[in-house]
């Protein structure tokens, strides 16, 4: 899967949204992508996303 989608020039939103038959490999190919994505992720976005939801919520 990974390799279809690298030589087709897919990204991984598109593997993450891939329905499998077998739920198995759909979770461990999701749970892998996520795991990337997560791992790359701009922290200063991240904290600065976190910081409007917690206002947005009425939080601190």
């Amino acid at each position: 899967e990974y390799v279809s989608a690298m030589k087709h020039g897919l990204g991984l939103n598109k593997i993450l949204g891939t329905i499998h038959i077998y739920p198995t490999m759909a979770e461990a190919n999701k749970y892998v992508a996520g795991h990337w994505k997560r791992a790359h992720a701009p922290q200063r976005l991240l904290a600065w996303v976190e910081r409007f939801h917690r206002w947005r919520r009425g939080g601190k």
